[in-house]
């Protein structure tokens, strides 16, 4: 059997700090592996409500912390059953302490829709801050510290009226499939974790943390951390495992430019993935699977009027989404050049219709 200190997460010393969320739906976790692929933590549904407890929440809890991950446990809100201070009660009593013993991070307060019910679980915004308090007012009080609180902007938005009442003292774990942490709910102006997919390399819900590994270590010590400031909005997204949409076909296309033969279907599956992997290792990058900044910087290409391929696809493809009236066809014609001009202009880039680093980064974004 291996020791915690044989499956401690191995990443560069520059990758991201990597991590899962779980709960009942994962019923059997491999931990050896989970760490082995380079998680540094997790989080484990522990209650929800007054009523439940996670049939599996010690089975993973104990089990992340015995291969050497950092782990902390949240609670399901529902605000449309029981007073926050029950709820925040009912987390401690039943596995959402903290302590300062290095390997347990602060509870989570997870508050989000619930599938068939209303949005708001029928609270109005005001009652909705106010739950949100108690629930904050009395984990403080039994921990002594803040719980995270785990949202998403739209839901903020909705169900607080875009409140800033925590953002001065509770850490945000945003939830955004779209590649970035892009926009934060209304106060914050960081985040400490990101969930960044529901599926992915690890079981359950993947995460990031925002930091370095120390600054993971330091918040399990401590309670708290002050997160870096994070990405800026136009920086090089993150896509992983998991995600769909706009930026995985730029992505196939490019990679299909490269030498891979993907279908192009915005569509990040296992025949990706492993394509991503076996690009990062033939370019001598960190191969997770992850597509971030430097796997983004080694995959665009340079392209102009004349040339043709799938990275011409990828630059149209873009244009479209942006607005552009053009058919994908591979081509880098004149109605190409003209739209790639038009887009420099109105991103404040050197309007010379060339497609290079610069027009990739805003194209992506």
């Amino acid at each position: 059997m291996a020791t915690a200190q044989e499956t401690q997460p191995r990443r560069a010393a520059d990758g991201p700090v990597r991590g899962l969320d779980v709960s009942a739906y994962q019923e059997s976790v491999d931990w050896s592996a989970v760490a082995a692929d380079g998680a540094a933590f997790a989080y484990v549904k522990a209650t929800e409500s007054t009523t439940y407890i996670s049939s599996r929440f010690s089975q993973q809890y104990d089990g992340a912390a015995a291969v050497g991950l950092i782990r902390g446990a949240y609670h399901f809100a529902r605000p449309d059953k029981s007073s926050g201070s029950a709820q925040a009660d009912y987390f401690v009593d039943h596995g959402g302490g903290w302590k300062p013993d290095g390997r347990t991070l602060p509870g989570v307060l997870d508050v989000e829709p619930t599938p068939g019910l209303p949005s708001c679980y029928g609270l109005d915004t005001t009652a909705t801050v106010q739950w949100i308090a108690s629930f904050d007012k009395e984990y403080r009080r039994r921990t002594g510290r803040h719980p995270v609180i785990n949202t998403n902007t739209a839901w903020w938005s909705q169900c607080t009226g875009d409140s800033t009442a925590f953002a001065a003292t509770n850490l945000l774990w945003i939830g955004s499939y779209t590649g970035t942490p892009h926009p934060l709910p209304h106060g914050w102006s960081t985040y400490a974790f990101w969930q960044t997919a529901d599926s992915g390399t690890f079981p359950g819900d993947q995460d990031l943390f925002n930091g370095t590994t120390q600054d993971l270590r330091d918040l399990a010590a401590n309670g708290t951390y002050t997160p870096p400031p994070p990405p800026p909005a136009s920086a090089w997204p993150v896509v992983q495992q998991g995600y769909n949409g706009r930026q995985v076909i730029t992505m196939q296309y490019l990679l299909n430019a490269r030498g891979a033969s993907l279908s192009v279907d915005g569509s990040f599956g296992p025949a990706t993935h492993d394509a991503v992997v076996a690009f990062q290792t033939r370019n001598q990058l960190t191969p997770d699977g992850i597509v971030g900044a430097k796997s983004w910087q080694a995959l665009v290409l340079t392209v102009a009027e004349g040339a043709h391929g799938p990275a011409v696809s990828a630059v149209q493809a873009e244009l479209r989404a942006h607005g552009a009236s053009l058919s994908v066809d591979g081509s880098f014609g004149p109605a190409t050049h003209d739209a790639v001009v038009a887009f420099q202009t109105r991103n404040r880039l050197t309007p010379d219709g060339i497609v290079g680093p610069s027009t990739w980064l805003a194209l992506v974004n």
